[in-house]
């Protein structure tokens, strides 16, 4: 009878439900949200564009968008009280404050048991507006300052810059924070997603949800790649000891971080949208060498392209927030900030259709064995 089970470690290519938020063909290395080309909108779009087309299903026009960018911009406000929890753990890890800062937030969501799709959007939107706030205070509060208000005259990105360092940052800054929210939307039914799901499927609310994927996304499994590529960036130090690092790594079997993915066989089609930003911004800031050093690694890297290792997205991440003077505790909380609208789409997926997610393991131990009395063990 076990013999005849196939086992799918990690579930790998097993479809566990339908799913109008994102595509992604890893062959082809194309990836769309509800349809529309990662490539399009991250050229041309807004994060709360991608917002508002991720929890509602469609591009909104204009007042549409002035209306649901207004209520981002009123939501980003949290309590007293959860500043005052993030002090209490101010020396944890940013992703644990975010996540215990995120679960706080839900005793002052009088809407947190509501699983409605209208309220869990609503909710979505509440919690995408309030998390650069909670990553903000806990950096500020960290380095022994006082977390800085939103600013409401600022968009989503160029809003979470200002809290973060206390002044408004460049337009060059702001419009590349954007576009590193926009490509970490939304990416299908991938760890912290699944996670998310799993806990929606069990009728549980959007926060606990949302905590789900947060503390999935925290392995470096997941999302803490772009914090280790920037890592090996300071550790090669030069242009000229790139090349003799990656091949000293490779041949002593180990991995190159920022290369390979678990659906892409070709190059990640995010990628190349922070490649370019991540030179220009390195120029301006008078630190061209870390982008010299990365595009020497993917030069030595470039023969196991043929092999579906390629750059994937947090290959120039870490560079970019680098550049933005980002301490890199924070990088991994930068791709939970852009995807939480991502969770939340997933999460109404979930809700609109559920079944409780339960796969099964095969058991492969011993079978009926006698118990043994304590007194009678050797």
């Amino acid at each position: 009878m076990t013999s005849e089970i196939e086992i799918k470690r990690g579930l790998q290519g097993v479809y566990i439900d339908r799913s109008k938020s994102s595509f992604i063909d890893g062959t082809e290395g194309k990836l769309l949200y509800r349809g529309y080309s990662i490539h399009d909108l991250a050229e041309k779009s807004s994060f709360e564009e991608i917002a508002y087309l991720l929890l509602y299903g469609e591009l909104p026009n204009k007042t549409q968008l002035e209306d649901f960018d207004s209520n981002l911009r009123d939501s980003r406000s949290i309590p007293a009280e959860v500043i005052e929890i993030i002090r209490v753990v101010k020396d944890s890890h940013p992703m644990d404050v975010l996540r215990t800062a995120v679960s706080a937030l839900s005793a002052y969501d009088n809407e947190v048991a509501d699983n409605s799709v209208e309220a869990t959007i609503r909710k979505g939107i509440r919690l995408t507006a309030q998390a650069p706030t909670i990553v903000t205070a806990h950096a500020r509060i960290k380095e022994g300052k006082d977390p800085v208000s939103p600013n409401s005259n600022l968009n989503q990105a160029a809003n979470f810059l200002y809290m973060l360092f206390g002044e408004e940052p460049t337009e060059q800054e702001a419009r590349l924070m954007e576009k590193d929210f926009v490509i970490h939307a939304e990416h299908g039914i991938n760890a912290s997603a699944f996670a998310a799901r799993v806990a929606a499927s069990t009728n549980s609310d959007l926060h606990s949800a949302v905590v789900s994927g947060i503390g999935t996304l925290k392995g470096p499994a997941h999302g803490g790649a772009a914090e280790e590529v920037m890592a090996m960036a300071l550790e090669i130090g030069e242009e000229e000891k790139a090349e003799s690092y990656v091949r000293n790594i490779l041949d002593g079997g180990g991995r190159i971080m920022g290369f390979g993915h678990r659906v892409y066989k070709v190059e990640d089609p995010r990628a190349r949208h922070l490649q370019t930003e991540c030179q220009a911004l390195g120029d301006q800031k008078g630190q061209p060498k870390w982008f010299r050093i990365l595009s020497k690694v993917a030069e030595v890297m470039e023969p196991y392209q043929s092999r579906g290792i390629c750059p994937n997205v947090d290959f120039w991440a870490g560079a970019m927030y680098h550049l933005m003077g980002i301490p890199k505790e924070l990088f991994i909380c930068i791709f939970a900030m852009g995807r939480i609208p991502g969770w939340t789409a997933q999460v109404t997926e979930q809700f609109s259709n559920n079944i409780l997610l339960r796969p099964l393991l095969l058991y492969d131990g011993p079978m009926d064995l006698p118990y043994v009395p304590l007194d009678d063990r050797k």
